[in-house]
């Protein structure tokens, strides 16, 4: 387990067994109550909480939720706090978040919900599972138990939907968005009405979505903004510039120190690792 910023972080000691699904246990520590700004990711994220403390979402909607958490594809500010947080937070890729979650992306835009209102009961259950385990693993098991049984009773997406997703995920964000119909043999129409129904967004904004969270991690981790946007696919630094501003509501040289991004190379793999705050080891796993 790795600490860093108010925050003990363990993740899974295995690859997970389902596609498009990651798992990242989070612990509050010290002394002060955790405050953090999140930053929008192209993925839809549920916090499982089990602590002695509630865990608190303000929405850039303005609304506020507490408790086990599903959010949407977020577009501008939201802040995470509590006390006595410990959760298990995962990360759905939008094809997995289709089946699981038993609705599309689309009916979350925007949109922090409690789980128990998408599941009732079984939302209930997880909780109270988790809060009885002895460990990490434990809750990890547990958690991906939960989430295969979700996928094989859970309707699919397109598989054309599904390749246009990966095709953006995989050019990070940098694809020819007027080529994804052609290449699938569907019309314009069709793909778009397809994709934003399953996916949540449509092709282009999920483009934008996916070429921002890679552009703002290379920022936290201390990379030449002029350098991020020419190998980003931007204009120019400008339009990197107008993008961080118009997804986070700060500027570039403000999201590059965001706790949430720091802590990203920690929970989930695949980030670079950032240069601020600095990380200490934990002793404990447990």
């Amino acid at each position: 387990m790795a600490s860093v910023a108010g925050w003990e972080v363990a993740r899974p000691r295995r690859p997970g067994r389902v596609a498009g699904v990651s798992m990242a246990g989070f612990r509050a520590c010290g002394p002060a109550p955790v405050d953090v700004r999140v930053v929008p990711h192209p993925a839809v994220s549920l916090a499982l909480e089990f602590g002695d403390g509630p865990l608190v979402v303000d929405a850039a909607t303005g609304r506020q939720r507490r408790g086990n958490l599903v959010a949407g594809f977020l577009h501008g500010a939201m802040r995470v706090r509590g006390e006595r947080v410990e959760c298990v937070q995962v990360r759905l890729s939008p094809v997995a978040a289709y089946t699981v979650l038993g609705t599309s992306p689309a009916e979350l835009d925007h949109v922090v919900v409690t789980l128990d209102d998408l599941w009732g009961r079984p939302a209930a259950r997880i909780r109270e599972q988790l809060a009885e385990a002895r460990s990490w693993p434990d809750r990890f098991a547990l958690t991906e138990a939960l989430f295969v049984r979700r996928l094989e009773r859970g309707r699919s997406v397109d598989p054309e939907v599904a390749w246009a997703w990966r095709r953006i995920a995989g050019s990070r964000g940098r694809v020819r968005i007027d080529r994804l119909a052609v290449e699938v043999g569907w019309s314009r129409k069709r793909l778009w009405s397809r994709f934003r129904g399953q996916i949540g967004l449509p092709p282009k904004r999920a483009a934008k979505l996916v070429r921002f969270d890679h552009a703002v991690h290379r920022l936290a981790a201390g990379d030449d903004a002029a350098r991020i946007a020419a190998d980003g696919g931007y204009v120019d630094q400008s339009h990197l510039h107008r993008d961080v501003l118009e997804y986070s509501g700060v500027t570039p040289a403000t999201v590059a120190g965001e706790t949430w991004l720091a802590v990203d190379h920690i929970a989930w793999a695949g980030y670079p690792r950032g240069l601020r705050p600095a990380v200490t080891r934990a002793a404990s796993s447990a």
